[in-house]
């Protein structure tokens, strides 16, 4: 499948969510890059490196997850002329319970428009904790 035309990187974000809402693999597979160079990390998960290993993971995602609801709260912004990177707080709607997610949204600039090629979500960090710097 290949990638979408986006006009601007808000565009392909939208899209993403739209389709992680949906659970359509299809449209998700979209958004993403038509390269082997793109990389998802899910939730305390592994590094998955590659179309085929990002794409078998929003298969198994979309099977046995219910549907979600998103809101998504930008909290940082850097844009230059082929690479826009978005960190954002996922506000997840599941099965009548709230989530909350960090995540960062890389979008590079193509012949054909932008597209997805990084996305690492995680837990946020415990309230009240402070966090360890590791490097």
């Amino acid at each position: 499948m290949k990638a979408r035309q986006f006009a601007a990187a808000r565009e392909a974000e939208a899209a993403f969510y739209t389709a992680f809402e949906h659970r359509d693999l299809e449209a998700m597979m979209s958004v993403w890059a038509d390269d082997d160079h793109v990389i998802c990390i899910h939730p305390l998960g592994p590094t998955l490196n590659g179309r085929h290993a990002v794409e078998q993971s929003w298969r198994t995602i979309f099977r046995n997850t219910s549907p979600m609801k998103f809101r998504i709260e930008a909290q940082h912004r850097t844009e230059d002329s082929n690479v826009v990177v978005h960190v954002v707080h996922e506000h997840i709607e599941l099965a009548e319970q709230s989530h909350t997610v960090l995540a960062t949204n890389v979008y590079h600039l193509t012949e054909t428009g932008w597209c997805m090629v990084l996305h690492h979500a995680s837990p946020p960090p415990a309230a009240g904790r402070p966090t360890a710097t590791v490097h």
